[in-house]
């Protein structure tokens, strides 16, 4: 009887630790509240994964109680030895069978949402995409928008309703793209280009963040996704036009080194000197910088340069007379839902 009062612990336990878990990520699990149709499509196929998994879990832990309660050991049989078995065909090969039939049932709708994530969502075909070049540095983000001509940093703006092509690519390590409530990840590395489609149906704030471990300063590699009306994204094309300053060659190349940064605005992109998708374009890792343990440069405190027209903006301070451990404010304010 002790052995049926653990098994049945064990399987209480078992179904409130999931319980538990949900409730205590409550606020934290973006991937089911989706805001576009690239993130509803993923977590259409969560879900139809879990539905497997539990029905998995819950027919194994039954046959379990189930096996354990029938052979018990009992007074009456006491010293029973079981025959030898040479199994039973028909069991073999249902047994067998179940694990290939669910192993088809997950992939093929996983082939299929895989291809679909690599075109413009349905519906959407008729809408000219909005390109954006994504760049990845330690540990920063740089966009750059070619036919705008801007480019932003660790932050990008992008009009609702309307697909955004972002290519993605790194400066020297390699980064983890990541928005969890309009699509999945996307790997960004140096001399090569991935591509990520998403649109935002509805105006707000989303978090973005490198969710590939790439040293110490990763944790801090995030960056706000504001989607905006059209008539609000032009509005913000043209504020930056009028008071971002220009990006010159030197300050991006000090921009790439390993810092973090908070929100920078230029008026023109690093695309017209350097393109790190190209084979032959330069990597920019510094190798020399990271042999302090867990250097990070300076933090740029400013919310965004192209709104402070008359401060000295500062990118990072490249001197190693100490190591820091505070993370404290390592870029621009992120408001908004997530």
């Amino acid at each position: 009887m002790k052995v049926l009062k653990y098994i049945k612990l064990f399987v209480a336990l078992f179904a409130v630790i999931p319980v538990l878990l949900l409730t205590g990520c409550e606020t934290n699990m973006v991937v089911f509240e989706p805001q576009g149709p690239v993130a509803r499509s993923i977590m259409e196929l969560i879900n139809w994964s879990l539905m497997w998994m539990l029905l998995v879990v819950v027919v194994v832990f039954a046959m379990f109680g189930f096996i354990v309660w029938k052979y018990r050991e009992r007074k009456e049989n006491m010293n029973y030895e079981p025959p030898e078995e040479h199994g039973n065909t028909l069991f073999e090969i249902i047994w067998t069978a179940i694990p290939i039939l669910i192993v088809i049932a997950l992939i093929i709708p996983t082939v299929k949402t895989l291809y679909a994530l690599e075109e413009v969502p349905e519906g959407y075909e008729n809408e000219e995409p909005l390109t954006v070049h994504v760049t990845a540095a330690d540990w920063k983000w740089i966009f750059s928008y070619p036919e705008q001509g801007i480019e932003t940093v660790n932050y990008v703006n992008i009009p609702e309703d309307r697909p955004v092509n972002f290519k993605l690519t790194s400066a020297g390590t390699m980064q983890s793209f990541w928005v969890p409530a309009l699509a999945g990840q996307k790997y960004a590395m140096a001399k090569m280009e991935t591509q990520l489609i998403l649109v935002a149906e509805n105006p707000g704030s989303y978090v973005g963040k490198n969710s590939n471990f790439n040293g110490r300063g990763y944790t801090g590699m995030e960056f706000e996704v504001l989607a905006q009306t059209q008539q609000d994204f032009n509005q913000w094309i043209a504020d930056v036009k009028n008071t971002a300053p220009v990006l010159t060659e030197e300050k991006y190349e000090e921009m790439l080194k390993p810092t973090h940064l908070g929100r920078l605005t230029f008026k023109n992109t690093h695309l017209a000197w350097v393109n790190h998708a190209d084979e032959d374009a330069q990597t920019y890792t510094n190798p020399e910088l990271y042999r302090y343990n867990g250097y990070q440069g300076k933090t740029f405190e400013e919310e965004d340069n192209y709104m402070n027209e008359n401060s000295e903006t500062e990118s990072g301070d490249h001197h190693h007379e100490e190591n820091h451990d505070d993370h404290g404010n390592h870029g621009g304010d992120d408001h908004g839902q997530h």
